[in-house]
């Protein structure tokens, strides 16, 4: 067996089976994945929802800053309300404290010694506190001009009594001197009328301004006089009341009956009702109290004390007083009396208001009253 007998065996070998590939399946095309709750939105409804979307997002910023401006439109107005109640105020001290009792000093006749000059200096003291009263305000930008008018209108008040003061001891007596003396006293009225000039004509019509140009209405705007009369501007009207001339002169112990009645009371413009019932009442940093009331009895009176007190319930109480130097028989007194310290507001307080007894007065049941008021924000 030689070679054929190897070839024999290999070509007998059946040849080895080749398997077929299985033929593939064309690949399907895949499905978008849907997002959960159904089909996607077309462009359009995708467009219209983003507008709304920004549309509402608009309207919410107009909301919140009509919100803002309504806020600081709110407290704008608030900051305008209490600069004028101050002003009221401090316009009303400067009449009922400083000039009606000096010029009533001077009419009575009650003109002589050191009595008059003590009065007068007490006069003096309460032009420089106004004075010092109205630069020390709190002024809203829009209120800048009237400011400066007030400013200035009290301080020609306080320089023009500073200076009567000085004056007034010489002015009493006689000769050159004298007459010199009565001639600069004479000369501070002009003062007191520019004083009022300044305020009518610049402080009043500005505040008057300032409240209308923010739309704020039902304020009433305080006017203020410091001279009474022309007459006071010649030096012979100042030596005939120097000398005498004026009439009768008050006494706190004259005979007949004394004492005086509560007639009012208001806190800022609005006005108290006394009792139980809530009044309520603009909160501020300083409460003007304006209290009105009248010499009931048959004689002037002199240093009538005018009290006021707040007080809040767990909280202290805060009160001020004023001093009224000369009341005349049956003439009513107004006295703005202003009280710092004041509670929060939301908070119910008590008001009590009392003309404090003069010598020889014997009914006191009108001479107090007390009120309840809630402090608005």
């Amino acid at each position: 067996m030689g070679r054929e007998s190897a070839v024999s065996f290999f070509d007998d070998d059946d040849e080895p089976t080749r398997v077929s590939p299985r033929p593939r399946r064309a690949a399907q095309p895949r499905e978008p994945a849907r997002p959960a709750g159904g089909a996607p939105p077309d462009r359009q409804t995708a467009r219209t929802r983003q507008i709304a979307a920004i549309a509402l997002g608009i309207l919410l910023l107009i909301v919140i800053i009509l919100g803002i401006n309504g806020c600081i439109g709110s407290r704008n107005d608030r900051k305008l309300k209490d600069y004028n109640r101050e002003v009221t105020a401090i316009a009303g001290d400067s009449d009922s404290q400083v000039s009606k009792p000096f010029f009533q000093l001077l009419t009575s006749g009650a003109t002589g010694g050191q009595d008059l000059s003590l009065q007068v200096n007490q006069i003096r003291l309460a032009a420089a506190d106004d004075a010092k009263r109205a630069r020390d305000l709190s002024v809203p930008g829009s209120m800048s001009g009237a400011q400066q008018g007030l400013v200035l209108a009290m301080n020609l008040r306080a320089q023009a009594f500073r200076r009567i003061a000085e004056r007034l001891t010489t002015a009493q007596g006689r000769g050159q001197q004298a007459d010199n003396a009565r001639s600069d006293i004479a000369g501070q009225m002009k003062l007191l009328l520019a004083s009022d000039v300044v305020y009518e004509q610049r402080t009043v019509p500005l505040i008057k301004q300032a409240l209308d140009g923010a739309g704020i209405k039902g304020q009433a705007v305080q006017g203020s006089r410091a001279l009474p009369a022309y007459k006071w501007l010649a030096p012979a009207t100042i030596t005939d009341a120097l000398n005498g001339g004026g009439g009768s002169t008050p006494t706190s112990n004259p005979t007949g009956p004394h004492g005086h009645g509560l007639l009012s009371t208001s806190v800022g413009t609005v006005a108290l009702t006394a009792g139980g019932a809530a009044n309520k009442v603009p909160r501020a940093a300083s409460l003007p109290v304006t209290v009105t009331f009248q010499n009931q009895g048959g004689s002037d009176e002199r240093n009538v004390t005018v009290t006021a007190k707040l007080t809040s319930p767990g909280g202290a109480s805060t009160g001020a007083d004023k001093k009224v130097l000369v009341t005349t028989k049956g003439a009513k007194t107004t006295v703005t009396i202003p009280l710092t310290k004041v509670p929060a507001a939301g908070t119910a307080a008590q008001l009590t208001v009392r003309v404090n007894p003069v010598p020889g007065e014997k009914n006191t049941d009108n001479n107090q009253s007390t009120y309840t008021i809630l402090l608005a924000g």
